[in-house]
């Protein structure tokens, strides 16, 4: 069933009154869409549903998968952290594929129907590689000689294709769901725009409770029971969700595309035109705007080079498209976005940490809740969640009180927002780095330094004011990104906005894997343990959490030159 064709509907018989169509949308079958019935909350109810089971897909893999790596398929600590960060980078690079293919050809609703299939699919072969994995090794460990069991090379190349595929599906299922649930919703409409600020909450809510979820059940059955059932019950939930979301299909509402070029065709003429006339004088560019009968607004005084788009190839019209004014803003606008994007790389790299060495961390402490219960390191990271849910409440209630003080509609800007996640995302590190400090302490007090998988006595919960204070730097930051490139972007970018988002945890994430690289060969020397070495207790996490730390205290001082330079794309955000 496609997502219908953009700029028609027909009109029959059953068209509803005027005054009850929502306008610049239609249904499935390309038919004028009655307001009364589709949309809104009786639509997007399926699409939050969907949401969580695929968060809770993603979370039950993504958030052990350090702990898979270095059991069953026997990897190293630091060379499990580096596919872990390579794969989490690339499941957050590919919403940017996956929202280009649904914004240029096949629109959210295929996006997201073709996504899921290749969810289940890949959920599937996971939890077949998992299996697999455990039949030879149960029959490993009943030969006589029992020798140490490793997975063949089929096997690693298996489980790997199904983990890449997994991104693969996630990319387009990420970006283009959330807007698709935004769509739902008609801006026109005073009672649906107060909606639709309604749902970006309870999205936001409701994927994080299907996150603490997975973190606790999923990682338990994992570490306690199987990883096949561990990675089967999350394909079983992705079935669900794609059912779920084909019972909504009668109600959802389809935006009609706009009969304009598309808008990657428009940006990318403005810069070829620009790099076409790099050799023409500036004083052509008054001229032509002008000629135009257009005076730039505050915006065009950043990025003047790509001004030389609105002039012609050699000065003749005739030889080449001339740009707008409105496409050279649009294209300028993408840029400003990008600086932005860069000054965030630095929490990208920090917030990578939560799911790698944190967790290998945790693993050798004390994670004792009963004498006969121990809470999975992994499942630690469902706090970070926890967090979110309870701190967005809180800070609903203070953005009054600081609209109050600033005067601004949301009390402090987008960009405020963000710089004050980066900040404590810098504060979580220097945490971070004084309790694994004191970890290498009790663990050498206690002679357990060669023991590596002898247990700390030091409780777990240690770790819990870094996953708390991650938790509420994500309040600030991670929202403020997806509200900042969502709002920013041109219209017909609203899943490319959302996959930017994205994308700066992806980088980081490739980031991460990288120090790790090269901190590893630069510590790792003869008779001297690296940095990140096997035995954790050996190691020194702390120094690298505090190289880190530095890390954050730069790009925290970048993004806040760059953030105080930004001209935001609308007004009313000053």
């Amino acid at each position: 069933m496609g997502m219908p064709a953009a700029g028609t509907y027909h009109l029959d018989a059953e068209t509803p009154l005027l005054d009850d169509v929502v306008h610049g949308s239609v249904d499935f079958k390309c038919c004028p869409v009655n307001r009364s019935m589709s949309g809104g909350w009786k639509s997007s109810f399926f699409i939050i549903g969907v949401e969580v089971a695929e968060r809770f897909a993603y979370c039950g893999i993504s958030s052990n998968l350090i702990s898979y790596l270095t059991g069953p398929l026997g990897q190293s600590t630091a060379t499990a952290a580096e596919n872990v960060n390579a794969w989490s980078g690339t499941s957050m690079i590919l919403p940017l594929l996956g929202a280009f293919v649904a914004d240029s050809f096949l629109g959210r609703y295929q996006t997201i129907v073709i996504a899921s299939g290749l969810y289940i699919l890949a959920l599937g072969f996971l939890s077949l590689s998992a299996v697999l994995y455990s039949i030879k090794s149960s029959d490993c460990h009943f030969a006589a000689n029992n020798m140490e069991c490793s997975p063949p090379q089929f096997q690693i190349i298996f489980f790997f294709f199904s983990l890449y595929l997994f991104a693969l599906a996630q990319g387009g299922h990420k970006p283009c769901l959330q807007a698709f649930g935004a769509d739902q919703f008609d801006e026109q409409d005073p009672k649906e725009c107060n909606d639709k600020s309604s749902f970006f909450n309870w999205w936001f809510f409701s994927l994080n409770l299907g996150i603490v979820v997975a973190l606790f059940v999923l990682n338990y059955i994992q570490d306690n029971l199987s990883w096949g059932l561990g990675f089967g019950i999350p394909c079983i939930i992705m079935c669900l969700a794609l059912i779920i979301f084909l019972l909504g299909t009668m109600t959802y509402r389809f935006r009609i595309q706009s009969d304009e070029r598309n808008p990657f065709v428009r940006i990318g003429q403005v810069f070829l035109n620009a790099a076409r006339n790099w050799r023409n004088t500036p004083g052509a560019i008054p001229k032509e705007e002008e000629a135009q009968g257009i005076l730039p607004y505050q915006g065009s005084q950043q990025f003047k080079f790509l001004d030389k788009a609105l002039l012609a190839p050699d000065g003749l019209k005739e030889n080449g498209k001339v740009c707008s004014i409105i496409e050279i803003e649009e294209a300028k606008t993408v840029l400003r976005l990008f600086s932005i994007w860069i000054a965030c790389l630095g929490y990208g790299i920090v917030y990578s940490q939560s799911s790698t060495l944190f967790t290998k961390q945790g693993a050798t402490m004390d994670r004792s809740v009963t004498a006969s219960l121990k809470i999975p390191a992994a499942s630690l990271q469902a706090f970070i969640s926890i967090a979110i849910v309870v701190f967005i409440p809180i800070y609903d209630r203070l953005v009054p009180i600081a609209r109050a003080i600033t005067g601004k509609p949301l009390g402090i800007t987008m960009l405020q927002r963000i710089g004050t996640g980066v900040f404590l995302s810098f504060l979580a590190m220097v945490i971070a780095a004084l309790v694994e400090r004191k970890r290498l302490k009790i663990a050498a007090e206690n002679g357990l330094v060669d023991m590596p998988k002898a247990t700390v006595p030091m409780s777990v919960w240690f770790l819990l004011p870094q996953y708390l204070l991650f938790g509420v730097a994500d309040v600030f930051t991670m929202v403020g990104l997806q509200e900042f490139f969502y709002d920013q972007v041109p219209n017909e970018l609203k899943s490319i906005g959302l996959a930017l988002y994205l994308s700066v945890f992806g980088t980081g994430h490739f980031l991460s894997s990288f120090l790790i690289i090269v901190v590893e060969k630069a510590t790792n020397r003869p008779g001297r343990d690296s940095w990140l070495a096997d035995n954790i207790n050996r190691a020194h996490f702390d120094y690298f959490y505090w190289l880190l730390a530095a890390l954050s205290a730069v790009a925290f001082a970048a993004y806040v030159y760059i953030a105080k330079s930004y001209i935001y794309n609308r007004r009313s955000f000053l």
